[in-house]
């Protein structure tokens, strides 16, 4: 109330009302729809895209016209262009094949080349052999050399069992390499291989490294290698002059001379017996006869023969007559 008794408005419902009191616009009766408004306002006119995409250009050329950009993009485009005249002419495939990969050019700049590879381990294979086995050269660098190759070219040679290669940065390489143990030499079918313990073939023989190995001719004979050599370490002072065992028909052995001459074994218990004729050989002085072969197969005897010389000699003195008292 006023001083007067009157009763005073609302501030609160005079400005609801001045909210409910709505103006008319042109081309809108009565009560403004805010809906209606809002969908027959007319569409925005699509240039926003357009400023956009000239703002982009603008910015590249603003970008362009710094200092240095111009000569750089310059420079890019006669590298390109003369890169792409060199890969046309044939000197960038020159150039690889004499200092290696780009990456590897880098790498040996910054340092990281290869100055040295340490093998350990080996001791039938030289580090020449292993390092051409390996394909590291020169042109390589040890910031991008694919140690997984490298180890996949080294265990395709037969007497690599396993390998393990280790970058020591910046620059050495170390090869750790076990190899199969040779154990014996086989010949079959004119060929003689290299074979470990459990009678597999390693490598073909091509120099004479090897040539220390027992030696076994025939098939199934690298299987049975164990058996040639029980029958040898039987022989005594007679061991050194044994070249090689031939196995016959898989049931026996028959040994090989240094002097050639050709020792039958029985199939059962050879070592024994030739231990027993190793024996009778020194103190007869048996292997100094002029002999091709000696028989031990049969039990009971011996059966030796001659050279052809010493066999026409002895014939000869069997034909001569004897006269009495013991002279011709």
């Amino acid at each position: 109330m006023d001083g007067g008794r009157g009763v005073l408005r609302s501030l609160k419902g005079a400005i609801w009302s001045l909210a409910a009191a709505r103006p008319a616009y042109a081309g809108f009766p009565g009560e403004l729809d805010r809906d209606a408004f809002h969908s027959a306002r007319p569409p925005i006119p699509k240039k926003r895209r357009r400023f956009e995409r000239q703002s982009r250009l603008e910015r590249l050329v603003t970008f362009a016209r710094r200092p240095g950009v111009g000569a750089g993009l310059a420079i890019a485009l006669l590298a390109g262009t003369g890169l792409y005249g060199s890969v046309k002419g044939g000197e960038y495939d020159v150039f690889i094949a004499e200092q290696g990969a780009l990456q590897d050019v880098t790498a040996r700049i910054l340092g990281f080349g290869i100055n040295g590879v340490t093998f350990v381990g080996a001791r039938e294979l030289n580090e020449e052999e292993l390092l051409t086995a390996s394909g590291i050269t020169t042109r390589d660098s040890l910031l991008f050399l694919d140690v997984a190759a490298v180890r996949a070219r080294l265990k395709e040679m037969p007497l690599v069992r396993d390998v393990s290669v280790r970058k020591l940065y910046p620059g050495r390489l170390a090869i750790d390499v076990q190899e199969r143990a040779p154990f014996a030499l086989w010949q079959m079918n004119g060929q003689i291989q290299i074979i470990s313990a459990d009678g597999m073939a390693i490598d073909q023989l091509t120099d004479d490294r090897f040539a220390r190995l027992p030696f076994v001719v025939g098939e199934d004979a690298n299987l049975r290698v164990p058996e040639f050599l029980k029958i040898v370490e039987g022989a005594g002072e007679l061991r050194d002059q044994i070249r090689a065992g031939v196995l016959v028909s898989g049931r026996r052995w028959n040994l090989k001379l240094n002097s050639g001459l050709e020792i039958k074994l029985p199939e059962q218990s050879p070592e024994t017996v030739f231990a027993r004729f190793a024996k009778m050989a020194r103190e007869m002085r048996i292997l100094e006869k002029d002999l091709i072969s000696v028989d031990l197969r049969l039990p009971d005897r011996i059966v030796a023969r001659l050279t052809a010389d010493a066999a026409a000699t002895r014939a000869e003195s069997l034909r001569k007559p004897r006269a009495k008292g013991g002279q011709t």
